[in-house]
């Protein structure tokens, strides 16, 4: 599954999308909600993409199990994540058989199986084709949406800075407005 741009939000219930890069902040878009919001650097955000199950032998990537629940449901949603505790366990077993039984905990099992349902339920699970050596011939990787960005490409979006900004006029600290010394002229004004 490709969940590179779907976030989860310490403290937040449900799923976001990346929208754009800001300096200190992202603003991503509320996946069920439509609504945007700021996410300040301060909140732990969480690309799916980047989450893993641990496993007895090597951790599992988020997508992966995403693919062998869907799998298992035959492109159907999965169990209610507010099942009991015993009946959620059960199914996660049986898609992961070999989950690290210490590391991962009923709190994780429940939100791999939340997050599957609203991916699910808004038709945004959409299983990755397999890469092929012939990648270069196919424009590089790149197909539908966003394709790969790199850091790099991200922070282009940023204003970039001045280099020479003009200094500011100093007055004297007179009055406001008052002229220094150097240009008051001797003599009377001129006429306009």
């Amino acid at each position: 599954m490709n969940l590179k741009d779907i976030l989860s939000i310490s403290g937040e219930s449900g799923l976001f999308r990346f929208i754009a890069q800001g300096r200190n902040a992202i603003i991503v878009e509320h996946l069920e909600t439509k609504k945007r919001k700021t996410a300040f650097a301060s909140a732990k955000v969480s690309s799916l993409e980047d989450i893993s199950i641990f496993t007895d032998k090597e951790d599992l990537p988020l997508g992966k199990v995403f693919d062998l629940i869907f799998e298992k449901e035959n492109g159907g949603a999965a169990v209610n994540a507010k099942s009991d505790e015993i009946k959620l366990k059960t199914y996660f077993e049986s898609i992961v058989p070999e989950y690290d039984k210490e590391r991962v905990y009923f709190s994780d099992m429940k939100k791999v199986v939340m997050w599957f349902n609203i991916l699910h339920k808004l038709g945004l699970l959409v299983k990755d084709e397999p890469e092929s050596d012939n990648k270069d011939e196919k424009g590089k990787g790149k197909g539908k949406g966003r394709g790969k960005e790199s850091d790099a490409d991200i922070k282009t979006d940023a204003k970039p800075k001045s280099k020479g900004a003009p200094k500011p006029k100093v007055q004297s600290a007179g009055k406001p407005g008052a002229k220094s010394a150097s240009t008051i002229s001797k003599g009377k004004p001129k006429s306009k």
